[in-house]
């Protein structure tokens, strides 16, 4: 057959193959684009992409999204970390130990029977307790008898609630009558009501400080000591110490409608999970005004918080960058969402939410819940109804947040008010509970710069740095802060157990140690199926010196140590120093 010929009969056969395959080309082009037409687009995927915090202060994107190389996708579950995230390892060999030794001696030998002390406590619910606290041992040192305290009615709180209306008096009298004599309210004299002086005294003040200074008044009259809060030193002698203990953490008993409708809240936790967090979040928009800080909302913040600002005609301008940097601004929402599934918390774990009014409403707790969409606070597991005899009483309904987050199993913050420190000490003394205070000073320059690295590197670096931050024993030394949140001398170890335990790790290194090298490998390969490993009781280490403030006194040091103390700040302003340290 010729050659032209031959040709042209090959091309006839190839014509209808390449017919096919330009009909499938056209079909499978046509069905890309239906299919690029229908898809999601990147705001709608699983995964999550979080910008940088200026950008706006709700800053999850959905994506995901290559940013400069990296791939910052966000896992739903914990993954695998090398520590238990519900309890704390070591502390079952703590306890906490608030008894009076035999030489504190009883009130009635004490008590001189002219002498009485009244005073009217300041701020929010938790403010207010650190004052009554300091009220019993302010009434020892002066060897005085104690009138029920006068709660806080007038300032930003507006609360009406009387002691009686928040605490079990009968109980709080009857605890301490071995301490400190505690009367309802002050006797009559020639059948007229006791009018007391009123006057202030220092804050911090020391035990020679009320021998030296309110004695000597107490000595001709019965007065009052009024914005009572923090007005007794940091430091005491350890019986003291330990009468504080016995005052916060067993004496002060919530009354019983309050104590009834807190259990029944934690059950209903408890029902949907066996396990939960509890997040103590301060992002109202008068505590962001106060903090100067900048979170990410542009003009429109500005403006919003600058006139909030104007309020106070003391508040000093600060540097947004430079009070970040020094931990001083509270987390967002969304960090803190980051932050917890960096240490281990899945999409499954439940979130009771203790907050305010949120600056930004659910645009700000977005992020929040899409990482953790088990997402509930009083009023969505109690109706309005059974919310009803609290809810026009601010004290009573944060009174009910405190008890959902003291029985939680990790209690969370964003802030270093008076609720998370007074949290904080109560979970040490009450067997050391999970309590996550951010280090704010160092994470700012994580999240900071979260864009430039992977999801692995943002959690190691989230992990190493929360260390010493996770309310284990030990982690903070004896002495340092307030004792309110690091009641140390309360604090006992037993020494006992943690002896039997090493002795029983040692036991089993020695046996390990003795066996010669040809069975040495059989060995450890039982041990590795038993969980074994020669550094089988790791600890978080203490708190190390750089990561405090070198500038400041012994009172600045928790809040360098810890992110932010609106308390640092004192004004006679009531409004400025009670509302944004409290609750």
């Amino acid at each position: 057959m010729p050659l032209p010929r031959r040709r042209k009969l090959h091309h006839h056969r190839l014509r209808p193959l390449v017919q096919i395959v330009s009909a499938v080309s056209a079909a499978l082009l046509i069905l890309f684009a239906i299919l690029s037409f229908l898809s999601p687009s990147p705001d709608e995927s699983e995964h999550f992409n979080l910008r940088h915090h200026h950008t706006s202060v709700n800053a999850v994107v959905q994506d995901p999204v290559t940013n400069g190389g990296y791939v910052f996708s966000i896992p739903s579950d914990g993954g695998k970390l090398d520590r238990e995230i519900w309890s704390s390892r070591n502390a079952k060999f703590f306890y906490g130990c608030s008894n009076a030794s035999a030489k504190f001696a009883k009130a009635e030998a004490v008590t001189h029977p002219t002498r009485y002390l009244a005073i009217a406590a300041s701020g929010g619910l938790n403010q207010q307790r650190t004052g009554i606290t300091d009220a019993v041992v302010a009434a020892r040192i002066l060897n005085a008898t104690l009138v029920v305290p006068i709660l806080d009615q007038k300032s930003f709180w507006k609360d009406a609630s009387n002691f009686t209306d928040i605490f079990d008096v009968d109980w709080f009298i009857s605890f301490l009558s071995k301490d400190v004599k505690i009367i309802k309210k002050l006797p009559k004299r020639g059948g007229k009501t006791w009018t007391p002086y009123t006057m202030r005294v220092p804050r911090k003040c020391s035990e020679r400080c009320y021998v030296n200074r309110v004695l000597p008044v107490l000595l001709k009259k019965a007065f009052q000591l009024n914005k009572f809060d923090y007005r007794l030193a940091n430091k005491l002698d350890t019986e003291l110490q330990k009468l504080r203990c016995r005052v916060n953490y067993h004496a002060l008993k919530f009354a019983n409608p309050i104590l009834e409708m807190g259990k029944m809240l934690v059950q209903r936790m408890r029902m949907r999970s066996k396990h939960y967090i509890a997040l103590h979040l301060r992002f109202e928009p008068d505590m962001l005004a106060f903090s100067g800080c900048d979170y990410g909302g542009g003009e429109k913040e500005r403006n919003e918080l600058g006139a909030i600002q104007k309020r106070w005609k003391t508040l000093h301008k600060n540097n947004p960058d430079k009070e970040r940097r020094q931990g001083r601004c509270p987390l967002t929402p969304e960090e803190v969402g980051l932050m917890l599934r960096a240490l281990g918390y899945g999409s499954d774990v439940h979130i009771y939410v203790a907050s305010g009014e949120v600056y930004g409403g659910e645009e700000t707790l977005r992020p929040l819940k899409a990482l953790f969409p088990n997402f509930y606070s009083k009023d969505t597991i109690a109706t309005k109804e059974e919310l009803g005899p609290f809810s026009s009483f601010s004290s009573r309904m944060a009174a009910l947040d405190f008890i959902v987050c003291d029985e939680s199993d990790v209690f969370v913050t964003n802030n270093n008010g008076n609720m998370a420190r007074i949290l904080a000490g109560r979970r040490k003394y009450f067997g050391h509970k999970p309590t996550i205070r951010p280090n704010a000073k160092k994470l700012y320059r994580v999240f900071l710069g979260r864009n430039n690295m992977t999801w692995e590197e943002f959690a190691s670096r989230i992990c190493t740095l929360q260390r010493g931050f996770m309310g284990e024993p030990k982690e903070v030394r004896p002495g340092r802060g307030e004792f309110h949140e690091n009641p140390s001398t309360c604090i006992c170890e037993d020494s006992e157990a943690r002896e039997r335990e090493r002795e029983k790790a040692d036991s089993k290194h020695k046996k390990h140690r003795k066996l010669d090298d040809s069975s040495r490998k059989d060995v450890v390969a039982i041990d590795d199926q038993n969980g074994y490993e020669e550094n089988d009781v790791p600890e978080w280490p203490d708190l190390e010196d750089e990561e405090e403030d070198q500038s400041g006194p012994q009172e600045k040091l928790l809040y360098n140590a810890t992110g932010s103390d609106y308390d640092a700040f004192s004004s006679d302003e009531p409004e400025l120093e009670v509302m944004l340290s409290d609750e």
